[in-house]
């Protein structure tokens, strides 16, 4: 904190109504939502283009979850109707390319600054004004602080022993080598099989001459059918646009899942049968929300359970690799942790060049100077792969040095777990807010809706402020520990407690153990946080400077 004044002090100031930490699909839309207010704006972001999570996971296979049409943009009808998806899933690069339309369409890169690193941030109690310096030396102020540092956007460290004594090339999922690599004729191990892992595996397999997965916890996975989206699917969106977008906004995920209120238990086992069978030819994850009640009771969550690993004994050949690929519901209930979504993974293991090892019977003793050793047997490698996931949704913030009233620091009120109003505001952080934050639906929506939503909540704050002749907006303490109690309260009704997950912060040592987004879904989140404006911003300090 000492230094981070003395900084302050011979450091030039740039003066800003907003800095904005990040500039994938949140930050590029608070900016262009800032400057709709007459608002000056500066975004600030680690890489050296666009795109957040599509310009930083590269790795082979990458691709999104939701159907490409659905995660986009919704806020200018003219933007859809110029962008024309090729892939029913978007793969990356095609990612990206929106990301970047989306950036020159509105004219957003002027005020972009790249490759610069926001280390630390600190609210001036006495200016009402945040002072944010990066890593190249500049100091910045601004009446307001926006973290649009994404959900999954810190890698977890690396755990294994030795790992610096391996010889050949080690990738990493999370900072894969921008011209890509070709693994023809390699023998190579990745360690992982989370939504990263699955997905580059399924890639992997087609050119190495051995492929080795060690797989720690085997993940449910979905396939997507991907396919190329038609002039027929964009007909049909193109006619019924509106009526989609706000049949998505009524789904818990924000997206058109067709869920709905009905029981497994209510139903027929013939019954549950078809109607599994009907949404795993649909593809992606909507499988796994067939009934109501597989969220939250046992006997339900064993039922799609079962169903799932019908279809991995009928597609993997051999039955002890298929017995190690499917999840054990004693470890954690069905779709506790995120259902992956693939485009063959569960085929690579038909392959003789593919092999699977389990970790968790035979753990990783250290990585060696040529490969990996197991507690049994020692694998020789040409190159290695590690997949190992994400410090989610509070590791970026944590990275930063923010402090608040008092010089109080985010990663101390957030030591046993994070704490905040509506995933957005933190109570002691003035005029500090956190898009997708914990707290919010974020990780179990489509993240576009959800962006969306916490950047228009945000722009119309600031507008309020200003029409108000205010200037500062803090969450309450009291309303903070109320949204806290009920997030958690909520997560309770649910089987997501009961699993080691990144959701509960889990995969990462020493991490508190607390759920980590709000399961109570997209519309009634978007509810409480419109009821919550209707009273005056309720929970919420405003004030004058």
């Amino acid at each position: 904190m000492a230094q981070l004044q003395a900084d302050r002090d011979v450091v030039p100031q740039q003066a800003f109504d907003a800095i904005v930490v990040g500039a994938g699909f949140a930050g590029m839309y608070m900016l262009h939502r800032l400057r709709g207010l007459g608002l000056s704006a500066q975004v600030i972001e680690a890489g050296t283009g666009v795109g957040g999570t599509w310009y930083w996971n590269r790795y082979p296979g990458a691709r999104v979850d939701i159907e490409s049409m659905e995660y986009s943009f919704s806020f200018d009808p003219e933007l859809e109707r110029e962008w024309r998806w090729s892939e029913r899933y978007a793969p990356q690069p095609e990612l990206l390319r929106y990301a970047n339309h989306v950036a020159d369409r509105y004219d957003l890169r002027r005020d972009i600054k790249l490759e610069t690193r926001v280390v630390a941030a600190a609210f001036d109690e006495s200016a009402n004004r945040w002072t944010v310096m990066t890593d190249a030396g500049d100091s910045l102020s601004a009446r307001f602080c926006i973290m649009a540092t994404g959900c999954l956007s810190t890698p977890k460290d690396l755990e294994f022993e030795g790992i610096r004594d391996f010889t050949g090339p080690i990738y990493k999922t999370f900072a894969w080598p921008r011209d890509g690599v070709d693994f023809t004729g390699q023998r190579v191990g990745i360690i992982g099989t989370g939504s990263s892992g699955i997905q580059t595996i399924t890639v992997v397999a087609e050119q190495a001459a051995q492929l080795t997965v060690f797989q720690r916890t085997a993940n449910y996975s979905s396939p997507a059918w991907n396919g190329p989206v038609t002039p027929d699917d964009y007909a049909d969106w193109d006619a019924n646009r509106d009526a989609y977008r706000a049949e998505a906004r009524t789904q818990p995920v924000a997206a058109r899942f067709n869920m709905t209120g009905d029981l497994a238990l209510d139903a027929t086992p013939e019954e549950r049968q078809s109607e599994f069978e009907r949404r795993w030819r649909l593809g992606g994850i909507q499988a796994g929300y067939a009934y109501a009640d597989v969220g939250t009771d046992r006997a339900a969550n064993q039922i799609a359970a079962d169903f799932f690993a019908s279809k991995i004994r009928e597609t993997v050949h051999d039955p002890e690799t298929a017995a190690t690929l499917t999840p054990d519901t004693a470890v954690y209930p069905f779709a506790t942790k995120r259902i992956c979504v693939d485009t063959g993974y569960y085929q690579v293991f038909n392959r003789d060049t593919v092999s699977l090892v389990d970790i968790r019977k035979d753990p990783i003793e250290r990585i060696t100077t040529d490969g990996i050793s197991t507690a049994t047997r020692d694998f020789a490698f040409d190159a290695l792969i590690i997949a190992t996931g994400f410090d989610a949704m509070t590791g970026t913030l944590n990275s930063i040095d923010i402090r608040g009233r008092g010089g109080l620091a985010l990663r101390d009120k957030w030591a046993e777990g994070p704490r905040s109003y509506l995933g957005l505001c933190v109570a002691g952080f003035p005029n500090l807010f956190t898009i997708t934050g914990p707290g919010s639906p974020s990780v179990l929506t489509n993240m576009i809706m959800s962006i969306e939503q916490h950047v228009e909540f945000i722009a119309d704050a600031i507008a309020h402020l200003d029409s108000h002749q205010l200037s500062v907006i803090e969450a309450t303490p009291k309303a903070e520990s109320e949204w806290v109690a009920h997030v958690n309260e909520v997560a309770d009704t649910t089987l997501f407690p009961q699993a080691n997950s990144w959701y509960m912060g889990a995969n990462v040592p020493g991490k508190p153990r607390v759920f980590l987004p709000y399961v109570g879904g997209f519309p009634l989140y978007v509810e409480a946080c419109n009821d919550i404006v209707a009273n005056g911003y309720r929970g919420f300090v405003l004030a004058t400077a």
